[in-house]
């Protein structure tokens, strides 16, 4: 044995084991996560709701709240969506907002009854939408009323026909009546055709009506004295072609074609006087701008 040889020493070194992390960080993030999503909801709930329907929500998950509503919808927005329709697009989140006030601490027979009559109530309003719009279609008409009162008490060659006109606000729409006076007619005895007085009147009215977007219905009038004349020309005639003669004389101002929606006769069936179906009052024509806007509940507070 070769006593210059050196020995070949092996040393194993044993590295020290890591200890295992294990899975408590993901467990964290996912609650982070979590929290998160549910913030970014929250946001989006405030920004895209309406005061009502952030009431509904918060009422819903209250345990003082009693839900009295029998629907199919109890969930917590009652079936309507918190997106306005048409602007649905993929990724949109629909809510539901219940349709009634829910009812709170209920005590008594008697504020239970009290909740529920107001919520009958509540239902029986029209939405804001239609307030709107019903608000600016009346007040539209009051304007048009005034417009031709003073178009009629300024005009020499009316001032003396301002009683052969009777204007006021149904509900069905505007009705302008155009009648007969004792001593001012507007159509010639026992004829369809309009005189001097009513051509007057028609155009002053044609005026006020035709930039309106209103439809109208246009009915004629007799009164109770039956028509003596041609054989089968009775008072029903008569009114319908009176009514037909207004038709013409509105569409030679300019009238729109299209919101003539109805022209009758009605011959002495509806008098302006009842009480004497005799006088000459009762023969008229009847122009009816008519509502194209929900009518308000009379109880609503304008």
């Amino acid at each position: 044995m070769d006593e210059n040889a050196r020995p070949i020493i092996i040393k194993k070194i044993k590295k020290a084991a890591h200890g295992h992390h294990g899975g408590a960080w993901k467990l964290a993030y996912a609650d982070f996560v979590t929290a998160m999503m549910a913030f970014f909801l929250l946001l989006w709930l405030l920004s895209a709701t309406t005061e009502e329907q952030r009431l509904g929500i918060a009422d819903y998950f209250s345990p003082e709240v009693a839900s009295t509503t029998t629907s199919g919808s109890q969930n917590v927005l009652g079936g309507q969506s918190v997106v306005e329709e048409g602007a649905k697009s993929s990724g949109s989140v629909l809510v539901s907002v219940p349709n009634t006030p829910p009812v709170i601490k209920k005590t008594s027979d008697d504020s239970s009854d009290k909740s529920k009559d107001s919520s009958d109530n509540d239902r029986s309003k029209p939405d804001y939408a239609e307030q709107m719009i019903a608000k600016q279609e009346e007040a539209l008409f009051l304007e048009a009323q005034q417009e031709i009162e003073d178009a009629v008490d300024n005009n020499p060659d009316l001032k003396d026909l301002r009683d052969n006109i009777v204007i006021d606000q149904t509900p069905d729409g505007m009705r302008i009546q155009v009648v007969d006076k004792e001593g001012h007619s507007l159509w010639r005895k026992g004829s369809p055709t309009m005189n001097e007085n009513g051509r007057k009147i028609l155009t002053q009215i044609a005026a006020t009506i035709n930039e309106m977007p209103n439809r109208i219905a246009i009915s004629g009038h007799t009164d109770g004295i039956p028509l003596r004349g041609k054989a089968g020309y009775t008072n029903w005639e008569l009114s319908a072609d009176r009514a037909n003669t207004t038709r013409r004389e509105l569409l030679s101002h300019n009238f729109p074609r299209d919101r003539i929606f109805s022209v009758a006769g009605k011959a002495d069936t509806e008098p302006l006087l009842p009480d004497n179906p005799y006088l000459p009052t009762n023969r008229r024509i009847t122009i009816l701008l008519m509502r194209e806007a929900p009518v308000l509940p009379p109880s609503y507070n304008q």
